[in-house]
């Protein structure tokens, strides 16, 4: 069984700071792209930012340069580093781990998996 599970998620002013984790656990083998999406009150769930296996990383406009993504492949762990943050990053962010390989006896599967989301809220 996989699952992702987030934390870092809270409270924070406007210019504070926050960093989410995201760790897989189960049977992993491998994991191709590792990524945050997050998804404000009645608006679509959108990309904020994305990590490769090798380290390769893709950023929403909106946060290029505030926000960092990072993974540690021997923990599969994704962690996500927001800085600068503004009223409008409010929203719940969730973990996507694309083209994970977990064996279950000797077989092998590979799918895309998410997190249950972690609520993140910028307000003074």
């Amino acid at each position: 069984q996989v699952q992702l599970v987030e934390s870092g998620g809270g409270l924070v002013q406007p210019g504070g700071s926050l960093r989410l984790s995201c760790a897989a656990s189960g049977s992993i083998f491998s994991i191709d792209g590792m990524g945050w999406y997050r998804q404000a009150p009645g608006k679509q769930r959108e990309l904020v930012a994305r990590i490769t296996r090798r380290g390769s990383t893709n950023y929403a406009d909106s946060v290029e340069g505030r926000f960092t993504i990072s993974r540690d492949n021997t923990k599969n762990t994704v962690y996500l580093q927001m800085n600068s943050l503004k009223p409008e990053d409010t929203a719940v962010y969730y973990c996507n781990a694309e083209g994970l390989t977990y064996y279950r006896g000797t077989s092998a599967y590979t799918g895309d998996y998410w997190g249950q989301g972690t609520q993140v809220t910028v307000s003074s």
